[in-house]
């Protein structure tokens, strides 16, 4: 089952991410446009890749392996149902430049042997 997201989480990491904004502009206070943006940037492609995460696993597709067999996903080749074959964990890079961690249930079609990692 999918789990929410946990609005308190975001509103916190949005006000830390100003106060911490408020901060670096005091420390740096000849900071160019650009410099100012670049910092920015990187907090917020730092913020991105979290809730990226984050959504990613509030998806039903993150764990399927506790659903009736006839809701699990089901291989595109053959149309069989796919089989649990435990969790995995993927890595991969945001448009940002960030990485982020998923793990999900993986599974293999009893039929043809195709692999799904879900999206």
């Amino acid at each position: 089952m999918s789990r929410p997201i946990d609005a308190g989480l975001w509103q916190q990491l949005t006000q830390d991410l100003t106060t911490e904004m408020g901060t670096w502009r005091r420390d740096h206070p000849t900071a160019t446009l650009r410099e100012l943006e670049d910092e920015l940037d990187a907090r917020l492609n730092r913020m991105r890749a979290r809730l990226l995460e984050d959504l990613a696993l509030t998806s039903a597709a993150a764990e399927w392996s506790a659903a009736p067999v006839a809701s699990h996903p089901r291989c595109a080749q053959c149309d069989q149902p796919f089989e649990r074959k435990g969790a995995k964990t993927r890595t991969l890079q945001t448009h940002g430049g960030q990485t982020l961690t998923l793990e999900r249930t993986y599974g293999i079609c009893p039929v043809c042997s195709t692999g799904l990692f879900p999206p």
